[in-house]
């Protein structure tokens, strides 16, 4: 299983583009995404943007990969306390 993250377009140069995630920059490709502008967010997955998203969904999608993310800390902190 793989997990597809939004990802916010911070700059385009033909094809490619620079998305940002949590103040992280990475190059991806927008060959599947036309159209796709500066400001929008996709879903990116293997280094493509295979799908625009709303800013909603966009922004919801990432607090629950927040959640998550902080939860998984707190169960790590808890079982290294019981060592």
């Amino acid at each position: 299983m793989c997990l597809a993250i939004p990802t916010r377009i911070v700059a385009i140069e033909g094809e490619r583009a620079i998305g940002e995630v949590g103040g992280v920059q990475r190059e991806i490709s927008i060959v599947m995404t036309p159209g796709v502008k500066v400001g929008d967010y996709v879903i990116v997955h293997a280094g493509f943007a295979i799908q625009v998203l709303n800013k909603t969904a966009a922004e919801e999608t990432r607090e629950i990969f927040e959640q998550m993310a902080q939860r998984v800390s707190e169960l790590q902190n808890k079982a290294q306390r019981r060592r």
